[in-house]
């Protein structure tokens, strides 16, 4: 084949080519991602100083009253809840009456702390252990799912006739993609006490 012959077939190719060089290198749309606003994690100190935890921000403090068979127990929360994410941070503390928690074997105190939870909310238990604090205080961890799919994973210490609860509630996706952070977060809970 000559010259003459390859002409057409080169002219094609090179107009082929270039029109699959021109749509190669036609402009795509520039997407832009947002990534997660990452809160900024404190140290938190109660205000009565008895315990420290990080917290994405300043939680917000509640109290509230509630009826238990042994009367009416005050529970005092922090919630911290970051933004554009499924998740929230707490801690409940309460205060027993004193005969209770002087009288009442610890182990027994906690099971009946989560037994409540699980009542409470509706939940189906996924796992529980005995875990101390870091300081010796008898503590328990529960992870339990309720009705709606939130997780919640809680550690439970008792301390000076005192019940705290750390807590994490979250949907399946967070818990997933937060880990490291939940486990970071529950980890960090240090009971103080003064000499």
């Amino acid at each position: 084949m000559t010259f003459k012959g390859l002409l057409p077939l080169i002219t094609a190719t090179v107009i082929c080519g270039g029109i699959a060089l021109v749509k190669a290198s036609e402009p795509q749309p520039i997407v832009t991602v947002t990534p997660p606003v990452q809160p900024q994690w404190r140290l938190f100190t109660a205000p009565d100083g008895r315990f420290t935890v990080l917290m994405p921000g300043k939680p917000e403090r509640n109290t509230e009253t509630q009826k238990t068979h042994m009367g009416e127990i005050n529970l005092e929360i922090f919630v911290a809840e970051p933004p554009r994410q499924e998740v929230a941070y707490l801690v409940v503390s309460n205060d027993f009456p004193y005969s209770y928690g002087k009288i009442t074997p610890p182990e027994v105190i906690l099971n009946n702390a989560a037994n409540m939870a699980l009542k409470t909310t509706g939940s189906n238990l996924i796992s529980q252990r005995n875990l101390p604090s870091s300081n010796g205080h008898p503590g328990k961890e529960i992870e339990y799912v309720n009705a709606g799919g939130k997780i919640t994973r809680s550690r439970m210490y008792l301390a000076d006739g005192r019940l705290y609860q750390v807590m994490v509630i979250t949907t399946k996706k967070q818990q997933r993609t937060l880990a490291k952070t939940i486990t970071g977060y529950l980890n960090s809970f240090q009971l103080v006490f003064k000499k």
